[in-house]
């Protein structure tokens, strides 16, 4: 469970995220081999503090809904192998039903090998990943390595998140983060701007630098309070074809989140 909160910026644009996970595996046999199955599901608010020059009554409210279906194999004495299909439907709703632009299509496979009782554990994760959402049409790299090079400390190197983590005990932690976040979302009734230009979808990217507290209930529960501050953000109206039409937030904003997780391997 998490909530995110980005006050008001530059540009009169301020968001509030509600995000729910549940992902559940599944042990097929003793080779260890899992089917994950899973549901998350995010709602935005936004609010504008400036005049804009159409009705923002529909860019008020946002859903995303994923579907998670993945399967992880052992790949040989080393490796994992990691495959990971998400429907989606991201969307304002508006119209009380769904429309065949809501829906998207994502997919990732990686190879996963991880040794957690080494003197130095590290974790290595190299794959593909497509998401339907980049307009790109093909799979995009997906490479992270994690090593915990002493008792106290350990890095992440990688995207969408690279990190460095200082364990002060076993319940305590900080971490300092550089990471992306954003969404896409299709807007169930077109927007037509005074240029003539039509706007049908809605995109957000940030790169933020956060720092993130973590204190660990248990071995499997925590609590975290991340606060940072984006690099980079734009927030843009788009066309059917996902170009350009007008951009409603490229003013950098505070980032403050904080959140509750439960890990069940």
């Amino acid at each position: 469970m998490e909530y995110l909160n980005i006050p008001e910026n530059d540009t009169g644009v301020k968001t509030q995220r509600y995000k729910g996970v549940i992902n559940l595996p599944i042990k097929l046999n003793e080779k260890k081999d899992y089917l994950i199955t899973g549901v998350e599901y995010n709602r935005f608010d936004r609010d504008y503090a400036a005049d804009l020059p159409f009705d923002k009554s529909e860019l008020i409210r946002f859903h995303v809904i994923d579907l998670n279906v993945g399967y992880i194999t052992k790949w040989n004495e080393n490796w994992n192998l990691v495959t990971i299909l998400t429907p989606r439907l991201a969307s304002n709703f508006v119209t009380g039903g769904i429309v065949t632009g809501d829906f998207f299509m994502n997919a990732t496979a990686t190879f996963w090998k991880e040794r957690p009782n080494a003197d130095k554990p590290y974790r290595i994760v190299l794959g593909l990943t497509y998401n339907s959402t980049t307009g790109l049409p093909v799979p995009l790299p997906l490479v992270s390595y994690y090593r915990r090079f002493d008792p106290n400390w350990s890095y992440t190197l990688g995207i969408p998140k690279s990190s460095l983590t200082y364990y002060v005990n076993k319940k305590h932690s900080f971490q300092a983060a550089m990471l992306f976040d954003g969404y896409f979302i299709n807007l169930q009734n077109d927007i037509l701007l005074d240029d003539g230009q039509v706007a049908s979808k809605m995109s957000l990217t940030a790169l933020l630098g956060t720092v993130i507290y973590q204190y660990n209930i248990s071995d499997r529960m925590s609590l975290f309070a991340m606060f940072g501050k984006s690099f980079y953000q734009e927030g843009i109206l788009r066309n059917d074809d996902e170009g350009k039409v007008f951009i409603l937030n490229d003013e950098s904003s505070l980032y403050i989140r904080t959140g509750f997780k439960i890990g069940l391997f």
